[in-house]
């Protein structure tokens, strides 16, 4: 489970709000190759997006049918300057799509 395998859910959820949300996560550091981490990150959403609009999400997990999608995408770094125009895009073309994109980075508190 992880960003870099495209091929599995991470996981799939229904939140408080009763919304079901598929989370991907993120394990890569942004140093480096930027534009390699956007796009496994993009590939991985759009395999989320696929396993949604093709009801394979229906066929594993019945409880998601008539509900709201949000993609999560959980950080172990801190996304760069362009990893976050990224998402920005991301969510918004999402949005006039009927979907939700949340984010953030796990914070490590010793």
């Amino acid at each position: 489970m992880a960003v870099d395998n495209k091929d599995v859910i991470d996981a799939v959820s229904i939140n408080t709000e009763g919304k079901v949300v598929l989370t991907i996560s993120d394990h890569l550091e942004w140093n480096g190759d930027e534009n390699n981490h956007i796009l496994i990150l993009q590939e991985k959403i759009n395999s989320y997006l696929d396993f949604v609009e093709g009801d394979q999400i229906i066929e594993s997990y019945p409880q998601a049918i008539g509900k709201q999608f949000v993609i999560q995408v959980v950080f172990k770094y801190s996304p760069s300057s362009d990893g976050i125009l990224f998402l920005n895009e991301v969510e918004n073309i999402l949005k006039e799509n009927g979907y939700v994109l949340h984010y953030y980075v796990l914070t490590n508190e010793d």
